[in-house]
């Protein structure tokens, strides 16, 4: 085989593959067993946005970060505008999360955008769901947590 003729060979076959690829990454992403079917499954049932414990747990979890690393008494004394923004926005081989949004109102008296998780087993010792949360303007350590603007607590 000529060397100009092994190169033309060599090239049709990569876009051979490369045309390929995509279905088979396709047809494997198919393949996944949902979570709810694993050895040990989820079972997807988490609260909702708007359920009463899930908002109790965001105010809870803030005011003990307030006070604990940033020496602050800031709280949270209402929550309002309560929106899903996204249901297992990854496919149902990841672990089951609700993304929500809202507003929360803080004991100095502004209002601030805050943008939080239910997650299935992440609760205390994934005995049941749990909560993650950023409230814009307060994320303080803003190179580790959620980045700019709580832009790694949404989906």
């Amino acid at each position: 085989m000529r060397p100009n003729s092994f190169l033309a060979a060599l090239a049709a076959g990569l876009v051979a593959a490369a045309s390929l690829s995509p279905a088979l990454a396709r047809s494997a992403r198919e393949e996944i067993e949902p979570a709810e079917e694993r050895l040990f499954p989820f079972d997807a049932n988490i609260p909702g946005c708007q359920d009463t414990s899930v908002l109790e747990e965001v105010a809870t979890q803030f005011a003990e970060k307030e006070a604990k690393f940033w020496n602050s008494t800031l709280t949270i004394v209402g929550i309002d505008t309560v929106e899903r923004t996204a249901w297992r926005p990854w496919g149902l081989d990841f672990i089951p999360r609700r993304f929500c949004t809202a507003v929360a109102t803080t004991s100095d008296g502004v209002r601030r955008k805050v943008d939080y998780s239910v997650r299935e087993s992440t609760g205390m010792i994934g005995a049941s769901w749990g909560v993650e949360f950023c409230v814009q303007g307060l994320d303080r350590n803003l190179a580790y947590a959620y980045a700019t603007a709580c832009r790694m607590a949404r989906p």
